[in-house]
């Protein structure tokens, strides 16, 4: 009886052993790639849309064949809009998960939070928003657009004539890195173009914030002192009572003109468009460019909403952070199938050089040497329809500065990443 019984517990064991080696054979099989967006908290309404097209990106892909004949396997994380919090995701997606990439962040303050961490574990982080540069990381690739890619040309087409050839500038802002140091840049920006600071007013919101009357009062006072322009760096859910408030106290494009550098398509779902027609955003994309890549992403993505049954997918909408995120994975596929591996370092040397042929009509290029994408810059104009029309951009693609010439020092940076301090 004895003998039976150990040969029963034996057999058992056998079969577990069995069956935890199949798993493991059959986990070896993809490869894992983690997305880490907040998909609660003030940022969800920003970076919930970056979750859901890399997760149509990777079904793209796995729809191919995968890469180097494996599927990706996605690791999804929500930091929950809480910036300690991603530092803690992010380490838990590169030692437990043992993720090949990581494809996310929205804010700044997100990105840096995790950045020690990329470095320390020799990640790779995929980062997919418009920032304020001063910053160049070997573990960060940069698919959004640093100041010379977008802030700066803003502001240039505002002192010009088509722009409303404004003199005066209020940058608003939420109050974290990115805004102020985007304005630091700014400020410089507009002193060498012979912009008095009595001409220049700052003003910074925490994140969340939803009381702008007095603020948009005093916009419109500031505007009495000549032909006035407000640059937006307010970021996430705080976007649609500002747009509201707009419109609550009557202020027109042709009146004072408002250009956004954190407003997409998906900020204006919630926001009657109307009163606000003719603002303006700087970005790299916009949903409305025609072109047949772009007719083909946007149909793809509803799709893909509608068969994943996402809330309101009739109405899902495309913009720049989302393509920049399309645009990563595809390049991060490229560049593994290059190496021949997901080992960090061989596919960090084969992400240079790597290109895209992009939603934005253009084949997008990785620098060679300073981590950036080369990118159009675009301004649109608010439609009624919650669309951009595109009233101006480069006829090629821009090379990125990350770090600001308008900053002192800045000349002697090197041009290519090293290990950041920050």
């Amino acid at each position: 009886m004895k003998r039976r019984a150990l040969l029963k517990v034996f057999a058992l064991s056998a079969t577990v052993v069995g069956m935890g080696l199949s798993w493991s054979a059959q986990a070896a099989e993809t490869i894992k790639v983690g997305i880490m967006s907040s998909l609660s908290g003030t940022m969800a309404i920003s970076e919930t849309p970056l979750k859901d097209v890399a997760l149509m990106t990777i079904d793209e892909i796995n729809a191919k064949g995968g890469v180097l004949g494996k599927k990706l396997e996605p690791v999804v994380v929500d930091p929950a809009s809480n910036w300690p919090l991603f530092a803690e995701k992010a380490r838990q997606l590169l030692s437990q998960d043992k993720v090949a990439a990581v494809f996310g962040c929205w804010t700044s303050v997100s990105r840096k939070s995790v950045l020690p961490v990329f470095e320390e574990l020799n990640g790779l982080l995929f980062y997919p928003v418009q920032y304020e540069g001063e910053e160049m990381s070997p573990n960060v690739f940069y698919t959004g657009a640093a100041p010379n890619q977008q802030a700066i040309p803003a502001v240039e087409y505002l002192m010009s004539e088509d722009g409303g050839s404004a003199k005066r500038f209020f940058l608003l802002g939420t109050d974290y890195v990115y805004p102020r140091t985007t304005n630091k840049i700014l400020r410089a920006f507009l002193h060498s173009k012979g912009v008095k600071d009595s001409d220049i007013e700052e003003v910074y919101t925490p994140f969340g914030y939803s009381d702008y009357q007095t603020i948009v009062a005093n916009i419109k006072k500031f505007a009495a002192g000549g032909k006035t322009a407000v640059v937006s760096t307010i970021n996430g859910d705080s976007n649609v009572p500002f747009y509201k408030e707009l419109a609550n106290q009557g202020i027109k494009a042709t009146d004072i003109p408002v250009v956004a550098f954190s407003v997409g398509e998906e900020e204006l779902r919630g926001i009657d468009t109307k009163p606000l027609v003719g603002q303006l955003a700087a970005w790299n994309y916009f949903q409305s460019v025609d072109n047949p890549t772009n007719a083909k992403f946007v149909a793809d993505y509803r799709a893909w909403a509608k068969a994943k049954k996402l809330p309101n997918a009739d109405t899902v909408v495309t913009n720049d952070p989302m393509e920049a995120t399309y645009v990563g994975i595809h390049m991060w596929a490229q560049a593994v199938e290059k190496a021949g591996t997901t080992d960090v370092d061989k596919v960090r040397a084969a992400m240079a050089g790597q290109t895209f042929k992009a939603p934005d009509g253009f084949t997008l290029t990785m620098d060679q040497t300073n981590h950036h994408l080369h990118k159009p810059v675009m301004i649109g104009e608010v439609e009624d329809n919650g669309q951009f029309s595109v009233v101006w951009q480069t006829e090629q693609q821009v090379r990125a500065q990350p770090w600001s010439p308008y900053i002192a020092g800045n000349d002697k940076k090197p041009d290519h990443p090293v290990k950041s301090s920050q």
